[in-house]
């Protein structure tokens, strides 16, 4: 496979505050640096952008070094939280702002979904708006009539086909501008979030529609979403960034372990503690190897918590694990003494560890835990309740009439 797209230490900067590069000030050492031959001055200030902390300079990058490369045909999923630089790299790539510092080469024409009503005159009709859209791909006019009732087709708005776009919905806007972006055959096609906005039955639609661009007409895919799910049934590639860097590329499956390991900025409260024995100290909770306090799970069935802290003296132990619905309703137990018969001995420093096999069966679903240590039967010695939650999410997306199986419950039982 060929290379279409190929990004060479790309980086955005931004000034915050005015509309503009910055002062006249500014643009002038500019342009004085520059005939000079020299660096532009304001590229070696500029802090990551960050935007949960005040930082101290007016510059921030954007996207900082950024270089990867597609080949023909792949279908890559970007993701991260909002704020990571997603939607700035695909502006670039659409050639609708231009890097700060480095290259992109590009081969094949490009069909861009950044945002509601890109592309689209408001003025003008449906109509007339996948006429302006054909013409701006390079399409002759006898080519877009031939996609005409297509998209007309997919996108769903025969009736306002004639109307000003300004009177349609959100929802119709994205139906309309994603219909004439997939059917008018670009060899690379990027959408962003916008997706979001169109209900199931159109998003459904729109994710088997690049599946098939992708699959049968060989053509590139760059998807961005916060829908795991979406981004797993789609792509064969990912790219995780954050504050405007890449953190991890390549095999889809451990960017995205890597994204839902530091998805949640919430971490585990241990001032939840509801008892805890005077001569025992529990200083630390990880879920997963992580301290946040809720995990996403995908397609993975196992679980493991780590306990740690101090205790003064010798404590027999176990954890004792109960899991509860979202209405507090007691759902399953997990205790290694009830299984084994074993107990863990705590004395000093330690570090006690479980793992726990969840059922294969399990459905989008999220369950909050309360962590107990005990010498079970006997004696309490720590009660966290709420410790954490896990959110389970299964690749089941068959909705429709009658019981859609994305929300038919916890457990999907097997026929035997």
């Amino acid at each position: 496979m060929s290379t279409v797209i190929k990004v060479e230490n790309i980086s955005k900067q931004y000034r915050l505050g005015d509309v503009g590069t910055g002062s006249l000030a500014h643009d002038l050492n500019r342009s004085w640096h520059k005939i000079r031959g020299k660096e532009d001055p304001y590229l070696k200030i500029g802090e990551a952008n960050d935007r949960t902390v005040k930082g101290s300079s007016d510059y921030v990058w954007a996207l900082k070094d950024i270089n990867f490369e597609v080949q023909q045909g792949e279908v890559l999923g970007i993701i991260g939280r909002n704020g990571a630089g997603k939607s700035t790299l695909l502006k670039i790539l659409s050639r609708t702002t231009m890097p700060t510092t480095g290259n992109i080469k590009i081969k094949g024409r490009i069909a861009s979904l950044l945002e509601v009503g890109t592309g689209f005159h408001p003025e003008l009709s449906g109509r007339d708006n996948i006429f302006l859209n054909g013409a701006i791909l390079g399409m002759t006019k006898r080519e877009i009539k031939s996609k005409f009732d297509e998209i007309v087709d997919f996108a769903g708005v025969e009736r306002y086909i004639d109307t000003p776009v300004k009177r349609y919905s959100s929802g119709m806007y994205v139906r309309l501008a994603f219909g004439v972006a997939a059917h008018l055959e670009p060899e690379i096609l990027i959408v962003d979030e916008v997706l979001a906005v169109g209900d199931l039955e159109f998003q459904k639609k729109a994710l088997g529609k690049m599946k098939d661009v992708s699959e049968r007409g060989g053509r590139t895919v760059l998807f961005v979403s916060h829908n795991m799910q979406s981004i797993s049934a789609l792509c064969n590639k990912g790219l995780l960034m954050d504050n405007g860097r890449i953190i991890s590329s390549g095999n889809l499956d451990e960017v995205i372990k890597d994204y839902l390991g530091g998805n949640n900025s919430q971490t585990i409260d241990l001032k939840n503690i509801a008892y805890v024995e005077k001569d025992l100290e529990v200083t630390s909770i990880l879920v997963n190897k992580n301290s946040s306090y809720s995990t996403e799970l995908f397609g993975i069935n196992s679980l493991e918590v780590y306990v740690s802290g101090r205790a003064k003296g010798h404590f027999k132990c176990d954890i004792e694990i109960k899991f509860k619905d979202i209405n507090m309703n007691n759902i399953a137990f997990f205790s290694k003494f009830v299984l084994d018969g074993l107990l863990d001995t705590l004395d000093g420093d330690f570090e006690l560890s479980r793992t726990i096999q969840l059922p294969e069966g399990l459905n989008n679903c999220v369950l909050k835990a309360d962590v107990c240590l005990s010498l079970p039967g006997k004696k309490v010695y720590c009660i966290l309740e709420n410790a954490f939650e896990i959110d389970f999410k299964s690749k089941l997306t068959i909705e429709g009439k009658g019981y859609e199986a994305s929300s038919a419950g916890i457990l999907m039982l097997k026929n035997i």
